[in-house]
């Protein structure tokens, strides 16, 4: 019986390693293997059309989020702060809005809370939350230059700490 209990044990700590080498800060799970993304649609502020294809060659984090989700409001800040850190010609926060009342509503919800380094995309079909597989909001996908989903976070997160810019900028470099 003790040798099970060794092998068991040595079985638990096994799965474990090899979960906690798949999960970055504050939950952020990374896949095994990349994984395809749907090339949603949604509008820049202006109304022109653009599509997640308009991205390759760069690392993007989509954030699909509404205005009317409170732990979504809450972390807009953090991801102004990310994008005002790590925004370059190789990585962009996408804050994909799903509000069905549209670029209005998001403007006036950017520039209540004084949002200055985001850009403002929204998807008012909402076509975008069931194509990218979000299952709540707010849902954040990390893409690689090559349109691949390399993983998500369910939930609001502090896109801001050292931890997490770090973790990020591993990927962009």
């Amino acid at each position: 019986m003790t040798r099970l209990k060794l092998v068991l044990a040595l079985c638990v700590a096994w799965i474990g390693a090899a979960h906690a080498a798949q999960t970055g800060p504050q939950g952020f799970a990374l896949h095994k293997e990349p994984r395809a993304v749907a090339n949603v649609r949604f509008v820049t502020e202006d109304g022109t059309r653009m599509d997640i294809e308009a991205f390759r060659g760069k690392v993007i984090l989509v954030n699909v989020w509404a205005t009317w989700c409170v732990p979504c409001r809450e972390e807009m800040p953090t991801l102004d702060a990310l994008q005002a850190e790590l925004g370059s010609d190789r990585f962009e926060v996408v804050a994909l809005s799903i509000d069905r009342a549209g670029r209005q509503t998001v403007r006036r919800f950017f520039d209540e809370i004084g949002l200055k380094y985001l850009r403002m995309y929204v998807d008012k079909t909402m076509l975008s939350a069931t194509a990218l597989r979000t299952i709540g909001l707010p849902t954040t996908l990390l893409i690689n230059a090559e349109g691949q989903e390399l993983g998500r976070l369910v939930g609001p997160a502090e896109w801001d700490d050292p931890e997490m810019v770090s973790f990020l900028r591993s990927f962009i470099e």
